[in-house]
Formats: structure tokens, sequence, C-alpha cells
């Protein structure tokens, strides 16, 4: 199997399916990824430890930190205490919550995240009027919007005082 065929089956598995978890499996929250494919994770119930990816998510599937996921303990592991099993995306999560599978102590760590995702998405800015001379070139607010850096908005009554000084 190509690699391009391989990315598409595990990409397709894991936005697709949506999975409940068994009673070995656990729901872990991503605190770090310190490298070698190992994630360090947190349970609801606050207890640490590292997981490991398996080959066929390794450059297919990312994880960043704040990810969660459902993992299967490892019996032989001292460090890696399991193995990852499935990425949870939004969707998955949301399902699991009305479903009742979702563990309270994450309850309100996914709602910050779902919260935060949406307020780092700036809004855009509406069509500026255009209108005779009013269109100069010192109005830039119609470029390019870098969205990693936050947006500072000047009130007029500021700009006027200073001004005025």
């Amino acid at each position: 199997m190509s690699q391009a065929t391989k990315r598409k089956h595990v990409v397709k598995e894991v936005l697709g399916e949506h999975i409940v978890p068994s009673d070995q499996q656990q729901i872990v929250r991503v605190l770090r990824t310190p490298g070698n494919n190992l994630h360090e994770v947190e349970t609801a119930q606050g207890q640490r430890f590292l997981v490991s990816m398996p080959s066929k998510y390794r450059k297919n599937i990312w994880i960043k930190r704040g990810d969660f996921l459902i993992v299967d303990p490892i019996e032989e592991g001292e460090k890696v205490k399991a193995e990852i099993s499935f990425v949870l995306c939004k969707d998955h999560v949301r399902s699991l919550q009305k479903e009742g599978f979702w563990p309270e102590a994450f309850s309100e760590v996914a709602e910050k995240h779902n919260n935060r995702n949406r307020q780092t998405q700036p809004e855009l800015p509406a069509e500026p009027q255009l209108s005779g001379e009013e269109s100069s070139s010192e109005d830039d607010s119609d470029l390019f919007v870098n969205t990693n850096r936050r947006q500072y908005h000047e009130s007029e009554e500021e700009s006027e005082e200073e001004e005025a000084t």
C-alpha cells in the first residue's frame, strides 16, 4: 500500500468513526509531547503518564497539547503505560458528551478549548465603502490580516486626545 493510500485510510478512520471507549480504555488529555512519538497525558483522575503513538498514526495524524485521546493500557510498561487507540476531534467529544461517556473532570476543559478556538478565529472586517477621495493609500484595513497576532483596535476618542496634546 502506498503512503498516500495509507494516509487516506487513516484520516478517513479518524474523522469518520464515532467510537465509544471500552471498559479497559481511558479518555485522556495531552499535556506535552517529549518526542519519539511519545505524549505525556493526564487522566480524568489526575494521573500522569506517557503514551506511545502506533506506527499507523505516525506522520499521518498530528496531536497537539490539549487534544483528547482514547488509550489502551500496556501491562509491561513502566514509563509508557498506554498506547493511543483513537484520536478524538471536536465532533467525537460532543457525541461522547451527549451519550454520557465523557468524564466530568474534562467537561470544563473541553468547553474552554472550544471557546478558545472560537475566540482566536478573527471576524472578517466589513468591506469598506469607497466614495470619492475617502479611499486613500493610508487606509490598509482591507489588506491581509495576520491571525497569529492579537488585533488591537484604537477608539476615535483616544486618537483625538493624542492629537490634542
